[in-house]
């Protein structure tokens, strides 16, 4: 297996896992101790510390009915990272930006999340 395939694969993982709302499946991808930030100033916002807490980020995130479209898995010599376009309407809000999911990896599992927003203002006016 190339250097590159693990962490593709790890990335298709994620994102297959997010979409359907398999949170188990999501939770083997984690590392105990891993975490996951997120910028802005509202219910998703800050870090979500530990595998369980990250699980309950990804529920909390997608039960505003999300969709994930991934554009693109990149990655480097030891992480990756998920292009992603979000999209969700509500009655008063709609969500529309694309993001930087950069997951660090250690051991074939993920230790830490960053997402890296186009629309901190708009993520902060869906998800009060």
């Amino acid at each position: 297996m190339s250097t590159t395939e693990a962490p593709l694969a790890l990335g298709r993982s994620f994102h297959q896992a997010l979409v359907a709302g398999d949170w188990d499946s999501l939770r083997a991808l984690l590392h105990d101790d891993a975490t996951w930030t997120l910028p802005g100033d509202n219910t998703i916002s800050g870090t979500a510390d530990g595998a369980d807490a990250v699980v309950e980020r990804a529920q909390l995130i997608a039960s505003y009915g999300l969709d994930f479209e991934l554009l693109h898995l990149l990655v480097s010599r030891e992480n990756m990272a998920l292009s992603l376009h979000n999209t969700a309407h509500r009655e008063d809000a709609v969500l529309d930006e694309h993001l930087a999911t950069v997951c660090r990896l250690r051991d074939g599992k993920i230790a830490s999340i960053e997402t890296y927003l186009s629309d901190v203002p708009g993520m902060n006016a869906f998800f009060v």
